[in-house]
């Protein structure tokens, strides 16, 4: 859906035909960027394993530009480069224009906790030197892998599940500002957590006064 800013009803941009695996339908879709060099919508088509490209105005049908992925989410950098979260394969892949295959920039070394491993990775924040930030569902961690790096650092939580100011809890949604700092959606704790680059522990920002749908609390932030 595309709902324009201060609109009171939107309009479907892509899919809406039922659920299906035809170019003019989606099945589960994830996750949503506009790409503005092609003026066209990349999409986490998740249960039919795909990712695809829909026109932004008056598209009909997607194509599909790479398959057989769990694609889960999905980011693009300056240079037009796609990351795609497949948590099926427990790894990041990048993708340069036209490519089908990509290359693994985090992850791929199968299901884990060790440092070159991801454990159901969720979503990614790429930044300036191109270095992938993952959150991990069951890792309870988002990892920072650098470019070219063969195993990642953890930057957040690392220190099993809870809500301590050390850990994360399902931790989903992740975004790093300029200076590093790393901000979290974590789920479990129904709050955003912001850590420091380098910092040991982090600390509630928004939430964590239980799940609610009081102004003071959040329910389920991803």
């Amino acid at each position: 859906m595309e709902w324009k800013w201060g609109a009171t009803s939107g309009q479907v941009v892509a899919g809406g035909n039922g659920k299906g695996s035809e170019t003019h339908q989606l099945n589960n879709p994830y996750d949503v960027i506009v790409d503005k060099e092609t003026g066209s919508l990349v999409i986490c088509d998740s249960a039919n394993k795909r990712v695809v490209r829909w026109p932004r105005r008056n598209g009909t049908s997607g194509e599909t530009i790479i398959s057989n992925r769990d694609c889960w989410s999905l980011t693009m950098d300056e240079n037009g480069y796609l990351y795609v979260v497949d948590f099926g394969e427990n790894e990041v892949r990048r993708y340069q224009r036209g490519e089908s295959e990509g290359r693994v920039v985090a992850g791929g070394n199968g299901f884990g906790d060790d440092l070159k491993q991801l454990s159901f990775p969720q979503y990614i924040f790429v930044d300036r030197d191109h270095s992938v930030y993952v959150s991990e569902w069951h890792g309870h961690r988002v990892m920072k892998w650098m470019e070219g790096a063969k195993q990642g650092i953890v930057v957040a939580g690392g220190q099993g599940i809870g809500d301590g100011l050390t850990q994360l809890s399902y931790p989903q949604g992740v975004v790093v500002d300029q200076l590093g700092t790393v901000y979290v959606a974590d789920r479990g704790s129904a709050s955003i957590k912001r850590w420091p680059k380098g910092a040991t522990q982090g600390n509630v920002i928004v939430g964590g006064n239980g799940g609610g749908e009081q102004s003071n609390q959040l329910s389920f932030p991803k």
